[in-house]
């Protein structure tokens, strides 16, 4: 039995998504500002001017902030997801029990009419 809500299955689950999400929306964002920043070197004489810890801080802060953006819309789809297999599993559930009850004879229910007569 898990201790908290965070050891059930689901929230492993989630917690892999979110860190796949954060994954690669980090290498994404971390290239998209690689390659800014070589064309800022390139054509910028003030990004040249910058000093490497600076160029290293836009680069990481650029990458943190993909992380989180990645990290957000994978959770948003996996909820999602999670939202209609519930959603189907529920509405399977309420359609086995039609069926169910389908199959009864109708002799068998309580107030039928050939029981009056």
């Amino acid at each position: 039995m898990p201790r908290s809500a965070l050891d059930t299955e689901e929230a492993k689950h989630a917690q892999m998504e979110a860190l796949r999400g954060a994954g690669t929306g980090a290498l994404k964002w971390g290239a998209a500002a690689a390659v800014l920043g070589g064309l800022g070197y390139t054509m910028s004489p003030i990004y040249r001017g910058l000093t490497v810890q600076f160029k290293v801080y836009i680069q990481m802060s650029s990458m943190i902030l993909g992380g989180m953006i990645g990290a957000d819309s994978r959770m948003r789809r996996y909820e999602q997801q999670v939202r209609v297999n519930r959603m189907r599993a529920r509405d399977t559930a309420m359609w086995q029990d039609l069926v169910e009850d389908e199959d009864v004879p109708p002799t068998a229910t309580t107030g039928s009419s050939s029981s009056k007569k």
